[in-house]
């Protein structure tokens, strides 16, 4: 039997272990709009909604119309309108895995050369829920105050056409205006990126635009509109075309962009909504009045360990997590790390144990069966990751002697090449003054950590300066495995 091509048509022909929707995809009706339709969101937030449509029939009605919102994301059209939104989402842990059709998205808009079709589907009655995930760079802030920042490129290019916004938050914008000049309700603006205060830093990047186009509209959208901080947790890596051919050949399903993930999965959302919402807290979310110790928890502890051993692991020559994890030096300073520098940061968390929590991670972050990518953590990954924590232990005069070796790892990174000086891309707003100032400085990271727009004044601190340049000359005299070595035996760990 052949492969099938996968559709509504087709869910009858699959074949176990495959599951099919237990409810008609068809039925699926908007009532989310989510910008940045990538692999995170398909494994997580689409993955919660597809599980509680199977439970109830009236979730049927928080379909999911998934949004891209650069050039790149035609790929993500081309994909899945053929498939009318249908994709795999195959969940590996070891030699296990659950494969899975997931039916949530209700529609699939390509927004990268005109956001006037995605407007259109904000503007739909059913709509209520405007989520995203765009990563930091998304927000259009200055990364050093991590507010709006009204010279940004987007940002006076949102100003000069209001009516036609390229950025996440000029369509929001502009979605709440025409809300509000049509006398209706304001919908809920959920974020899920991993960014500390996600939803508190979105209501302050999207008022602070909306100020600046209309006071009244800015009031308006304060009074009326909802912005919960939400906690989203699931390695997802980038899709790998090895993997899109295992899934043909091993199941019998042939996908343009299926999704691979881990079988863990954490979803903490504060409970503050403007017209109501799934009753996402059935399938496994949980909803909080205050999601700020679960959100520290998750960006000290994965996320800022994630970079720091992505970081490391990348210099060290592994492409993958697990391959890091297997490195007994970079265990070790993970586990020290979390338990020296970012685990103290982090306040208590209701219901958690850190240590089982710590421990998890390192467990996660080795499993072989995602082949989770250092490039795709060092691209996406915000290094206020490792920021945030820095300045916390120097507010408590705490050392910060791990943190600052992964921090010159990204500094000896960003010079754009690797130990054998192979090229390594460097995908970041500021790729090149960051080559630049790499490039002049070396062994010194004064040239870089003088990015104000990065580190503010927190660069100029002889406490994190110091520590930082000992490894950073390290990191060039010796390379990173000897680097790791000399710190693993000078620092005890």
């Amino acid at each position: 039997m052949g492969a099938v091509e996968l559709s509504r048509a087709n869910l009858s022909r699959l074949r176990p272990p495959v599951r099919a929707p237990r409810f008609d995809p068809s039925a699926v009706r908007p009532g989310i709009v989510h910008l940045g339709l990538g692999n995170f969101h398909r494994a997580h937030m689409a993955r919660y909604t597809h599980d509680l449509m199977e439970r109830r029939p009236d979730a049927l009605r928080w379909g999911i119309v998934g949004a891209g919102l650069l050039p790149a994301d035609r790929r993500m059209r081309d994909s899945l309108v053929p498939q009318d939104g249908l994709y795999t989402l195959v969940e590996r842990n070891g030699a296990e895995e659950a494969v899975s059709v997931i039916g949530s998205l209700a529609g699939v808009v390509f927004a990268g050369e005109s956001s006037a079709e995605l407007l259109d589907a904000i503007d739909r009655d059913g709509v209520r829920i405007v989520s995203l995930t765009v990563s930091e760079d998304g927000y259009c802030l200055n990364r050093s105050t991590k507010r709006l920042d009204p010279q940004h490129p987007m940002v006076r290019q949102d100003l000069a056409e209001p009516g036609r916004p390229r950025s996440a938050i000029g369509v929001i914008v502009e979605a709440y205006r025409r809300r509000r000049a049509a006398g209706r309700p304001a919908f809920t603006a959920l974020s899920c990126d991993n960014i500390q205060h996600n939803g508190e830093v979105l209501k302050g990047a999207v008022i602070g635009l909306a100020g600046m186009r209309d006071p009244a509209l800015a009031a308006w959208i304060g009074a009326e509109a909802a912005f919960p901080s939400s906690m989203v947790d699931r390695i997802t890596p980038v899709t790998d075309p090895a993997d899109v051919s295992a899934l043909e050949g091993r199941h019998g399903v042939r996908d343009r962009w299926p999704v691979f993930s881990e079988t863990f999965s954490q979803w903490v959302v504060e409970d503050r909504f403007a017209a109501g919402r799934p009753a996402w807290e059935e399938v496994g979310a949980q909803f909080v009045s205050n999601v700020a110790p679960y959100e520290a928890m998750k960006l000290r502890l994965l996320n800022g360990s994630h970079l720091a051993v992505a970081g490391l692991g990348r210099l060290a020559g592994y492409t993958c997590m697990d391959e890091c994890l297997r490195d007994p030096d970079i265990h070790a300073y993970m586990a020290a790390l979390m338990d020296r520098e970012t685990g103290p940061t982090v306040p208590p968390v209701p219901g958690i144990d850190l240590a089982a929590y710590k421990r998890t991670l390192l467990e996660r972050f080795g499993n072989a069966a995602i082949r989770d990518t250092v490039e795709r953590i060092n691209t996406d990954a915000p290094l206020n990751v490792l920021l945030d924590p820095i300045r916390d232990r120097l507010r408590d005069n705490g050392a910060v002697d791990l943190l600052a070796l992964a921090l010159a790892a990204w500094l000896r990174r960003v010079r754009g090449e690797d130990e054998e000086g192979r090229p390594i891309e460097l995908r970041h707003p500021l790729a090149a003054l960051l080559r630049e100032r790499a490039a002049a400085g070396g062994a010194d990271p004064g040239p870089l950590l003088g990015v104000e727009a990065l580190f503010g004044d927190l660069g100029a601190d002889p406490r994190l300066a110091s520590p930082v340049r000992r490894w950073l000359a390290s990191l060039y005299e010796a390379g990173s495995k000897r680097t790791l070595a000399r710190a693993r035996a000078e620092l005890g760990f």
